[in-house]
């Protein structure tokens, strides 16, 4: 099975339109005013009549109440909505039933701990993003560009998909997926040359350094 891979923070044309060239499985869009990668609603819209069901559309939100969702779902109608707050289990169900959109939850690693929120997660999302924790005066959850201990999920029993994010770039991207076994990557600020600012070069070379990955065992 081949590395799913995840462009996130896309917020131009031309940018989205080489992460779809390049073979990106999910294209993610940030709606959350703080972080750098943030769009409006109408660029939103604009962005996902461009993918055109060439790659999967993801929206990310944080702790967004259902008047924001219902706007999302309007403008972007993601195939995926990944939430990256401090929703709970129950929000996570309320959101599944008045959306009827697949959900992914993003859980911040730092520690073994982190990892006690996964059964109940995992009982009703339909993917897990392990992402690094963000320092406690961090504006936003992710985006960051630090990675977590990946030898955190090295013996992980999971049986939802899940995939891994936080710090990824050329460089480090097949060891993540050595150590985590993680069937997706989800890429942003390693792909960029300033915060929110996607390196059309950069984004097709980590596509290709995924590709590579293929032989390595993943679920």
């Amino acid at each position: 099975m081949s590395l799913l891979v995840k462009i996130c923070g896309l917020s131009t044309r031309e940018t989205l339109e080489t992460a779809l060239d390049a073979g990106a499985d999910m294209v993610g869009f940030v709606f959350f005013p703080p972080s750098p990668r943030h769009v409006s609603l109408e660029t939103g819209r604009e962005l996902g009549r461009q993918v055109k069901k060439r790659a999967l559309k993801v929206a990310l939100t944080v702790d967004a109440d259902d008047a924001t969702l219902d706007n999302i779902m309007d403008a972007l109608s993601p195939d995926i909505l990944q939430l990256h707050g401090n929703e709970s289990v129950a929000r996570l169900r309320d959101i599944k039933q008045k959306f009827g959109c697949p959900v992914m939850k993003a859980v911040p690693v730092a520690t073994a701990a982190d990892l006690a929120v996964l059964p109940g997660y995992a009982a009703v999302a339909d993917r897990i993003l392990f992402d690094a924790r963000a320092p406690k005066d961090a504006t936003r959850p992710g985006g960051l560009g630090a990675p977590f201990d990946w030898h955190l999920l090295e013996n992980l029993e999971l049986d939802l998909p899940y995939m891994v994010s936080g710090g990824l770039n050329i460089q480090n991207l097949a060891e993540a997926v050595r150590v985590t076994r993680a069937g997706g990557v989800d890429v942003s600020s390693g792909i960029e040359s300033a915060p929110g600012v996607k390196d059309p070069e950069m984004i097709k070379a980590f596509i290709r350094a995924a590709r590579a990955t293929r032989e390595l065992s993943v679920r």
